[in-house]
């Protein structure tokens, strides 16, 4: 059986490490972006990621700009914001465009794990009709 997809969205390259080794230690099979260019180069109609984390804050396009894009192009996803500080709006707007889960910076790692685990288990992403 494939080990199920994850793709991290950090402008933080330390984080990107951490999150990948992490999640790859745990079986699971990730890609990392450092910004939206790279998530849009990850992300195909076939591709099969079951989990998308996201940084709210980063420089150019930030988390909820890729989550709009994402909910424009009707790619379902199972996404999960990572923010050290999130505005009640902000929350508002991320949960409006489907993100399941949001992890406070600085998270702990088997808080990671656990929400990961309970979103990959999920139907993974595609092009909705």
């Amino acid at each position: 059986m494939a080990s199920k997809r994850v793709l991290v969205v950090d402008d933080d390259q330390e984080s990107r490490n951490l999150l990948s080794e992490v999640l790859s230690a745990n079986g699971y099979s990730v890609e990392v972006a450092e910004d939206g260019e790279g998530l849009w180069k990850a992300l195909s109609p076939d591709d099969c990621k079951a989990v998308i984390l996201i940084d709210l804050r980063m420089p150019g396009e930030n988390g909820l700009d890729l989550l709009r894009k994402l909910h424009e192009k009707k790619i379902a996803c199972e996404a999960i914001l990572m923010t050290s500080f999130i505005t009640g709006a902000e929350r508002d707007v991320a949960q409006e465009l489907g993100v399941k889960a949001f992890l406070e910076k600085p998270f702990r790692l088997s808080e990671l794990l656990r929400v990961v685990s309970e979103l990959a288990t999920k139907n993974p992403i595609g092009i909705s009709s």
